[in-house]
């Protein structure tokens, strides 16, 4: 984000007086190219579901809620880049008006990526719930009508929260609800996920064969959490650092990693669709049918 970068311009100075650790610079061409692929991948689970009736089923939207999520945290970098080629060309005043309410639609967009993969994350976790205990009534239960009004509501609130969280990024009690959002959310699917897993070990004592066949959707999208912690998390620790000790040594040896943090979160975008297709036969079918197609016109 634009206004996590200038702030962390402005402590870094009064950081690398207190730290040994210098800061890690990774060239630009990086970010660039690690955006671009992560927008192509997810642009291919977009269209495999849109393409194949089959895939057009509630579980198949949530995940591409989350195929959006990641496609928006790519988007972010080869919008930011472009604004800065544009800069640098002349082509905008710097620090003028226009750069920025970009620079703030930017950091919307940045913010809108996090908020919908939590988001898009609970709901497929509650999804997978509903589909291993509740199977018989799942299809009465989660309708693709039903999934998409819940889609919708999701990505209106994830919007107005990213507006906000933008509009007043710069008060220390923004970031503090920003940050809490992260482990809160994230509890609220580990402990989904906890329960649901001690039920199918119970359940797969009376009725072995429901929970083994749909448990395959819920390690999968475990292994998504899995991903997501470990790519998202390092970012928000930079944030609260940063918030509350930018001064201090060993916070600002940690800083230092800033763009290496930043890479992390973009190659989540990158891992996400290599899980759907080896976790899931359909989708992998339907990515095979989409090259092979291609090839031959």
């Amino acid at each position: 984000m634009k206004h996590i970068l200038n702030l962390y311009e402005n402590i870094n100075s009064t950081a690398r007086n207190n730290s040994d650790c210098p800061a890690v610079i990774l060239p630009e061409e990086i970010f660039f190219t690690v955006s671009i692929v992560g927008v192509l991948e997810n642009l291919m689970v977009l269209l495999a579901v849109a393409k194949n009736k089959s895939l057009q089923s509630p579980m198949y939207f949530f995940i591409c809620s989350l195929a959006i999520s990641d496609m928006l945290g790519s988007l972010y970098k080869i919008l930011e880049n472009v604004l800065i080629m544009f800069r640098n060309m002349g082509y905008l005043e710097p620090r003028g008006s226009f750069e920025s309410t970009a620079d703030d639609v930017v950091d919307s967009l940045f913010i809108l990526s996090l908020l919908g993969s939590i988001c898009s994350l609970s709901v497929i976790a509650a999804d997978r719930y509903i589909t291993i205990f509740h199977a018989l009534q799942y299809h009465r239960i989660m309708t693709p009508h039903r999934a998409l009004v819940i889609l919708t509501v999701l990505w209106a609130g994830c919007t107005g929260s990213g507006i906000t969280i933008v509009t007043f990024s710069h008060h220390v009690p923004t970031v503090i609800a920003f940050t809490a959002l992260f482990p809160l959310m994230l509890a609220f699917i580990l402990c989904l996920y906890v329960h649901m897993f001690l039920l199918a070990r119970s359940h797969t004592r009376r009725t072995p064969s429901l929970p083994k066949a749909n448990m395959r959707g819920a390690v999968t999208l475990t292994v998504l959490l899995g991903v997501f912690i470990f790519c998202w998390a390092p970012f928000v620790l930079h944030v609260l650092l940063m918030t509350f000790c930018p001064a201090d040594p060993y916070c600002a040896c940690y800083m230092s990693l800033f763009q290496v943090n930043g890479v992390l979160i973009m190659c989540n975008a990158i891992i996400d669709p290599f899980i759907y297709a080896f976790r899931s036969p359909e989708l992998r079918v339907a990515f095979k049918k989409m090259v092979i197609c291609n090839c031959y016109q």
